[in-house]
């Protein structure tokens, strides 16, 4: 499980961070007129969040996670500053998982 959560930490950031640019690109678009920076932003969102949902998946298999608990980690990409949290709270499951799996052997 340690080899499919680094994938996944290191996009939960990526993706927390390219939803904010993608607000203020909304607010910049929406707001002022100014339709450039969304343009090139929410494509590469959409991308970097297809492949987040893919690391969560991989990562739900292997810890034999419900569809209920992964659904919800892949809806917290959606939300901003959400997916930080939420890449806290299952960085801290998975150790805790290893950590239970080292013990039981």
């Amino acid at each position: 499980m340690e080899s499919a959560l680094k994938p996944f930490r290191a996009l939960a950031y990526v993706v927390g961070v390219m939803l904010l640019v993608l607000c203020v690109a909304m607010v910049l678009r929406y707001g002022f007129d100014i339709a450039g920076m969304s343009k090139v932003v929410a494509p590469i969102h959409g991308f970097l969040y297809m492949i987040y949902l893919v690391t969560v998946l991989n990562l739900g298999m292997k810890g034999r996670w419900t569809w209920q608990y992964m659904l919800g980690i892949m809806i917290g990409g959606t939300v901003p500053f959400l997916s930080f949290h939420i890449e806290r709270r299952v960085t801290h499951r998975v150790h805790q998982d290893i950590a239970a799996a080292a013990e039981a052997a």
